[in-house]
């Protein structure tokens, strides 16, 4: 397994801090773009960088070969259609442009599944997201989960049942299957996955390919 230098935004959120602590574990390193304030909230052992994600932070990446952008609206909901704009594209705008002028090796982009009946201003924002990436010429992987299940992130769990149902009926199974819940473990592998085995061009990986990522993550 080849060592990956990781530059990592919104390495203090949800996403960001399990993910950080198993880049560490597996050895490689990593540099997290935070504001000065929430350097603090970082797993031990990556080296942070202040800076602002919304901005000009290209010249903070190098020597990365890797960018994971996480970056996004904190439980997102219908009501947070305006911070979607100003946030979660405004920070995937900056990170492409900084990719682009630093030449990096690979960018990992976490969209959302679509399309969907629900969160129709969130998955715009993720598809603007997922069209700047593919103009830009880079390499890079992007994730499509609908709903990460995990520690205060849960109540989706009791949908489970009819999950089971659905994904078993031919009319609605690959919708189901689509817009299924995954673990913050399984997403946490599929990060990991995409890190240490990146893309040639741009490829997709929807909720079945996250789910299964675990099984497919070789011991460090």
């Amino acid at each position: 397994m080849q060592r990956r230098r990781v530059f990592v935004t919104g390495g203090t959120g949800y996403l960001g801090r399990p993910l950080i602590r198993e880049l560490l574990a597996r050895g490689h390193a990593v540099r997290a773009l935070v504001r000065s304030a929430s350097a603090a909230k970082l797993p031990a052992g990556a080296e942070a960088v202040a800076g602002d994600a919304l901005g000009d932070f290209a010249a903070l990446i190098p020597p990365a070969d890797t960018l994971v952008h996480l970056v996004g609206t904190p439980h997102p909901g219908p009501h947070k259609a305006r911070q979607f704009r100003e946030v979660d594209l405004v920070s995937i705008r900056a990170s492409v442009t900084a990719a682009k002028r630093v030449a990096l090796h690979h960018l990992v982009y976490v969209s959302v599944a679509h399309p969907a009946p629900a969160m129709r201003a969130y998955v715009a924002v993720r598809e603007e997201g997922e069209a700047l990436i593919a103009a830009s010429g880079l390499s890079a992987t992007i994730l499509r989960p609908w709903y990460v299940l995990g520690p205060g992130h849960r109540w989706p769990a009791v949908l489970q049942p009819a999950y089971w149902i659905t994904e078993r009926l031919p009319w609605t199974r690959e919708a189901a299957r689509r817009l299924g819940l995954v673990s913050l473990a399984q997403m946490t592998a599929a990060l990991m996955l995409a890190v240490e085995n990146p893309a040639a061009g741009v490829r997709f990986a929807g909720v079945p390919e996250i789910r299964d990522s675990a099984g497919q993550l070789q011991p460090a």
